[in-house]
């Protein structure tokens, strides 16, 4: 593993991605500073071997949609990447505080807690559209925790007195602790249960 810190202050601390679908889709080799918008990855999924926290950063930057519905303003941090990678680091650092462990570790077991294994669509057969179970292809699994992750925090913290910083360090550590109050691990579930229903 590189002797590289991110934010010059973590190492990637004996991180590993024990779910083995995702092994390939979180890269977890750390860079110093989470901005670099992938110029090191070659190849068209690209964003699978960005490093993990500046994908989080990046899902930062567009906390306003939900879906084509405009969801909340997010003209605070749309292409403020500074501003976002500034709230990341804080975040990460108050979970180390609560923790005790790497933020990376905790991020990345977040990550795998609140990525959907199935979800549901919409067929049509014979002019009638039937919900259909299907199995969440991995990039996908990745991109749909950040994007809930980051959603879930914003709502948090969105007109409310809570800061950003606290309500994404929030939804980190109860993501890794597999905790329903996580935005994110309840959508999944709530995902997983309409698919269960409609096999």
């Amino acid at each position: 593993m590189s002797s590289v810190k991110f934010y010059n202050r973590w190492d990637a601390g004996g991180a590993t991605v024990q779910d083995l679908g995702l092994q390939r889709y979180i890269t977890i080799q750390p860079k110093i500073i989470p901005k670099t918008g992938a110029r090191y990855a070659g190849s068209r999924f690209h964003k699978s071997q960005t490093f993990i926290v500046e994908r989080l950063a990046s899902k930062l930057m567009s906390s306003g949609h939900k879906g084509k519905k405009h969801f909340m303003s997010s003209g605070h941090n749309t292409g403020k990447k500074n501003k976002v990678i500034s709230i990341v680091e804080h975040a990460l650092a108050k979970a180390e505080a609560k923790l005790k462990q790497n933020p990376l570790v905790i991020l990345v077991k977040a990550v795998e807690n609140a990525a959907p294994r199935e979800e549901v669509i919409a067929i049509e057969y014979g002019g009638a559209r039937y919900p259909k179970a299907v199995d969440v292809a991995p990039q996908r699994r990745v991109d749909l925790a950040l994007r809930n992750m980051t959603q879930g925090a914003y709502a948090r913290s969105f007109n409310k007195k809570i800061g950003i910083e606290d309500a994404l360090a929030e939804e980190i550590i109860n993501a890794a602790l597999c905790s329903t109050r996580s935005a994110a691990v309840a959508k999944k579930r709530d995902l997983e249960r309409q698919a269960a229903s409609s096999k």
